[in-house]
């Protein structure tokens, strides 16, 4: 797994600045005003931060942007980063300023001097989240991501915290890795050993194979896998932090590992970006490394299908009719609409065995979502609503963008079929929303439950808030952070 910077924290030390190597960051407010660091950093190099504070260059200055001095005169360090914040910078605004700097970070490390920041564990977070690189497949020398050393008022307070931040940035890196990769290296076998290993969190794993997924019936899945050599797997982490007898939320991932579209095939322009759907349960095995690494006071079980969607002599044909393992009859109109058939047996499993307090699954589900909402929010879809307003409020305090889409009867009627209890496509008009009520039916009654398609935010080709262009990690934060504020106990 690429490994966050190593973060440390230590109380201001005025004669360390200008031996530091690397890269230094110093904050200045809007209005020019500088803290003891910064008028240290001033005088050694002759007055340079006072003639950029009195430019035009600084008057033009947004909120969370950053100058840069390349080897600046007085210190030992290859540039100082001056970043525009204000003493009462929001968290938002904190993070901003943190993922500026993350950006020019490169291999170098980096001295923050953030005694009088406000939120100095958000920069840090924003820094550290932006310098990710994915590079495990190129041939020049890998260099480590240098550490980031933060001046700041309460060390002892800051390091501590920075426990749970690990392992949020390490959840967040995992889930990036996992989509980045290429499926002759991330098949379904490679996906389940990697889940494996976490056992060394405290995990409890559990690995279902072929043979016990026949048995199951759960052949809606197993329909998606036929055409693969690659073998289908139902991979379940345990985290049991809570009280004994608390049932677990339970979170659910599609884990198309390659998305061909089967004999419904794919144009080829673009296919290559299909490594990318099996997005869900790469957030799911993210946000269950985070709360096992942080050893989070809650019971959560993650779920996830590892399938190929490959055509071949065996491929699930247009037309064919599947029963799933709820015992109800599909019949498969499109063998592109695949996400769906894994995340029904799945979902229907996970309540069946596991009795949880409230569902959620995620999935790379439809295209139609990206028409909708772009590649800035994630549609919602819920069927209770304090779950999904609790979740909402989540994404928006972590900055990952969601929002809800209705369900309704009128969409559920359009999955009709003449042959079978369903069909697994309603047509063109709101593709994102009977994806939704194909997974509702999956759901049982009361069981409080939220479906994330998060097609349009799992890998973009443009920088995302928190990440560069590609994995953006969406969701781990948010699922993290609905767990830690309603299910951990007290």
């Amino acid at each position: 797994m690429t490994q966050p910077a190593a973060a440390s924290f230590i109380a201001t030390d005025l004669d360390q600045i200008a031996e530091s190597k690397g890269r230094v960051a110093v904050i200045i407010t809007p209005d020019g005003k500088m803290d003891t660091a910064a008028r240290r950093v001033n005088r050694l190099t002759k007055g340079a931060l006072k003639r950029l504070v009195e430019s035009e260059r600084w008057s033009d200055m947004k909120t969370a942007q950053v100058k840069t001095l390349a080897w600046p005169v007085g210190l030992e360090a290859e540039a100082l980063d001056v970043v525009c914040l204000p003493r009462n910078a929001s968290v938002e605004e904190t993070r901003k300023a943190g993922v500026a700097l993350g950006k020019l970070k490169g291999e170098a490390a980096a001295l923050l001097l953030a005694g009088q920041v406000r939120h100095e564990m958000d920069m840090v977070l924003g820094l550290r989240l932006r310098s990710y690189a994915f590079t495990a497949h190129k041939t020049a020398d890998q260099k480590n991501n240098s550490p980031i050393i933060a001046m700041v008022a309460k060390p002892e307070e800051a390091q501590s915290a920075a426990v749970a931040q690990d392992a949020i940035c390490e959840g967040v890196f995992m889930t990036r890795d996992l989509v980045s990769e290429p499926a002759n290296h991330l098949t379904t076998t490679e996906f389940a050993n990697r889940i494996a290993a976490m056992e060394s969190l405290g995990l409890e794993i559990t690995i279902l194979e072929e043979d016990e997924l026949e048995k199951l019936g759960m052949n809606l899945l197993l329909s998606v896998g036929h055409g693969s050599a690659s073998p289908s797997k139902v991979a379940i982490m345990e985290w049991k932090g809570g009280k004994k007898d608390d049932a677990p939320l339970a979170l659910v991932g599609k884990g198309v590992v390659f998305d061909t579209g089967g004999i419904s095939l794919k144009p080829a322009a673009g296919m290559e970006e299909m490594t990318m759907d099996m997005g869900g349960a790469g957030v799911v095995t993210g946000v269950m490394h985070t709360l096992a690494r942080r050893k989070a006071k809650a019971n959560v079980v993650g779920l996830v299908g590892l399938v190929e969607n490959m055509p071949s002599d065996r491929a699930t044909r247009p037309g064919d009719v599947v029963t799933s393992m709820k015992g109800d009859t599909v019949e498969i109109i499109n063998t592109d609409a695949e996400g769906r058939l894994v995340l029904a047996d799945v979902l229907w499993y996970a309540q069946q065995t596991y009795k949880p307090s409230g569902i959620i699954n995620l999935a790379t589900l439809t295209g139609a979502i990206i028409i909708g909402l772009g590649h800035e929010m994630a549609g919602v879809f819920s069927n209770n609503d304090k779950l999904s307003n609790t979740f909402l409020r989540a994404a928006e305090s972590e900055g990952e963008g969601a929002w809800r889409m209705p369900l309704a009867q009128a969409y559920d009627d359009m999955l009709k079929s003449n042959i079978a209890d369903m069909k697994n496509i309603g047509g063109r008009p709101a593709g994102s929303i009977t994806a939704g009520q194909f997974l509702q039916r999956y759901i049982e009654d009361e069981m409080p439950w939220i479906h994330l398609d998060i097609a349009g935010v799992a890998s973009v080709s443009s920088d995302t808030k928190y990440a560069p262009k590609g994995a953006s990690g969406w969701g781990v934060m948010a699922l993290n952070r609905l767990v830690a504020d309603q299910y951990e106990a007290g």
